[in-house]
C-alpha cells in the first residue's frame, strides 16, 4: 500500500498534459452566394469537421487575386483553400472561371517561392452542400497536417518595398 506521498508524484504524472499535437491554420476564401452557404449549412445542422481555419467571406470566388493568398501565408496560414460556386452556378456568371485562372496563377508563384502546391487547394462548393464543406475542411487539414508548418508562416520580411 502507497502512502500520500508516495501517491502524488504519479497523480501529479497523470495530470500531466502530454503535448498538443501541431493544428495547421488555415485560411479559408469562400464566395458569399455557395460555398459560404454551404459553410453555415454545415454549422447549423452541426456536423462535426476540424476547427483549424478562418473563413473569409468573398462575394465571389473570382475576386480572390494572387496577393490575398499571398498575404494569408505570409500573415502565418500553413494552407489556403478557395472555394466558390460549381462551374455553370455562379452568380455573376463567369466568376468561377475566372477563380480557376487565378488558382493557376497562384500556383505558379507558390512553386517560385518553394512552396508546396498541396498547400493550396480550390473546391466547388454549393450552399446544399454543408457535409461536402465539413468533408473538405477535414481533408484539407490533414493534407496540411503531413506537410507541416509553412515555411514562411510569420517571418518577418528582409526587405520592405513600403516607406
Amino acid at each position: 500500500m502507497m502512502t500520500a506521498l508516495e501517491q502524488a508524484p504519479q497523480v501529479n504524472a497523470m495530470r500531466a498534459k502530454a503535448p498538443a499535437a501541431w493544428n495547421p491554420r488555415l485560411v479559408v476564401f469562400a464566395c458569399n452566394w455557395c460555398s459560404y452557404a454551404g459553410a453555415d449549412t454545415a454549422g447549423v445542422s452541426r456536423i462535426q469537421y476540424q476547427p483549424h481555419f478562418r473563413i473569409i467571406r468573398v462575394m465571389c470566388s473570382g475576386r480572390i487575386q494572387p496577393d490575398f493568398v499571398l498575404r494569408a501565408f505570409e500573415k502565418g496560414a500553413d494552407g489556403v483553400l478557395l472555394s466558390g460556386c460549381h462551374i455553370g452556378d455562379c452568380h455573376y456568371v463567369f466568376g468561377n472561371h475566372r477563380a480557376l485562372e487565378q488558382f493557376e496563377k497562384i500556383k505558379s508563384v507558390l512553386r517560385l517561392l518553394g512552396l508546396e502546391e498541396a498547400r493550396l487547394r480550390l473546391e466547388w462548393i454549393s450552399a446544399a452542400e454543408g457535409p461536402r464543406f465539413a468533408q473538405v475542411i477535414d481533408e484539407f487539414t490533414e493534407q496540411v497536417r503531413r506537410l507541416g508548418p509553412s515555411p514562411v508562416a510569420g517571418k518577418p520580411r528582409t526587405t520592405s518595398l513600403q516607406p
